[in-house]
């Protein structure tokens, strides 16, 4: 990968919608040029898909929380129980297998606190394998992922 499939992979995070004509403008490639790398970062799985990126709040997510988690163990049956039954909540965004004092961290969006309670009693709470959670309400964003740096 050299400069210009890093500059293309910087435009197409910013705007993934942008024309071909437009990104090839902006690297400074001829459109089949342009073309021909974007194909190439795609077929090699360095480009894995196109969203649209929206905006939480304006969705009416308005509560967002970080969770960390503690297994009852660390056994494969017990992190495959609970991997399976995050994956069914479309309220988690994100979920990591960490180190450190918890095995888990999740990232959750909810409408308001009643939905994260509901969430949190009536689903997470539910599920055998957790023996913690520690809730980190957001009480801003300083910083938002955008994309990876490739530079």
């Amino acid at each position: 990968m050299d400069n210009v499939d890093r500059k293309i992979l910087s435009v197409l995070q910013t705007d993934g919608a942008i024309s071909m004509a437009r990104l090839s403008e902006v690297v400074g490639l001829s459109v089949s040029a342009c073309h021909r790398r974007v194909k190439i970062l795609e077929t090699d799985g360095v480009i894995q898909n196109y969203a649209a990126r929206l905006n939480r709040k304006a969705l009416g997510l308005e509560l967002q929380v970080f969770i960390e988690v503690k297994l009852v163990s660390e056994r494969r049956d017990d992190m495959e129980a609970f991997e399976a039954a995050i994956r069914e909540m479309p309220e988690v965004l994100e979920c990591h297998l960490i180190s450190g004092e918890f095995a888990y961290l999740l990232r959750v969006a909810a409408r308001n606190t009643e939905h994260y309670e509901k969430l949190y009693r009536e689903r997470l709470s539910q599920i055998p394998s957790i023996s913690q959670m520690k809730t980190l309400l957001t009480l801003g964003t300083v910083k938002e992922f955008r994309g990876f740096h490739v530079d």
